[in-house]
């Protein structure tokens, strides 16, 4: 099992910004990708943003132009830079990396971090 240590949920008004924050226990460039999902009270976990390893970004059309995700492989971290921030952004996050394709691929999961926009 791959730990993934995220931080950086919180708190935060409506228009605010959070930057998450998910640090494998192994070279993030060992995963084929790295991800963002988030869950809302009583809805199915949803993916919010992924980087793939060569760099390419994916985004869920809800936060399209808001959200940035990147990674910095000197600190073995990967971001979710969350602006503009609505209240129907608020979810547990959850850091995702994922090795592996088809029949083998695996998954890791954060423990998740709560991110609350107000009105």
């Amino acid at each position: 099992q791959v730990q993934l240590v995220e931080s950086g949920g919180g708190l935060v008004q409506a228009g605010g910004s959070l930057r998450l924050s998910c640090a494998p226990e192994e070279l993030i460039l060992s995963f084929n990708t790295m991800a963002w999902y988030r869950q809302a009270p009583g809805k199915q976990r949803e993916l919010a943003a992924a980087i793939t390893s060569g760099g390419r970004t994916n985004y869920a059309d809800s936060v399209k132009g808001r959200f940035t995700i990147s990674r910095d492989n000197a600190k073995n971290t990967v971001y979710l830079q969350m602006n503009s921030l609505k209240p129907e952004d608020t979810a547990v996050y959850y850091c995702n990396a994922r090795r592996g394709l088809g029949a083998a691929v695996r998954d890791y999961w954060g423990q998740g971090t709560q991110v609350t926009v107000s009105s």
